[in-house]
């Protein structure tokens, strides 16, 4: 599988399968931008991310609130996306 060029957005990535999705993406070359409530895993998470030559970005996000949601894809596309025309 390879991601290079992309960007993942993963819910619920400080611990298990998402952590693990998150990790495998960033392997294989995705931008992983992680979203979870749990904001101390988050900050490991990317740092193994990180430590691994990966790109990771990190948003606490309640995924029942809408607001949040927004916030945090609005925060990735800042950050990450290139529009070309």
């Amino acid at each position: 599988m390879q991601l290079a060029n992309k960007i993942a957005l993963i819910t619920g990535a400080c611990s298990g399968i998402g952590q693990e999705t998150a990790k495998l993406f960033a392997q294989e070359g995705a931008k992983v931008a992680i979203a979870d409530v749990d904001s101390t895993n988050g900050k490991f998470v990317i740092q193994e991310i990180e430590a691994t030559g990966g790109t990771a970005l990190f948003h606490q996000v309640d995924v029942s609130v809408e607001s949040e949601v927004q916030d945090w894809i609005a925060e990735v596309v800042n950050k990450w996306v290139v529009w070309t025309y």
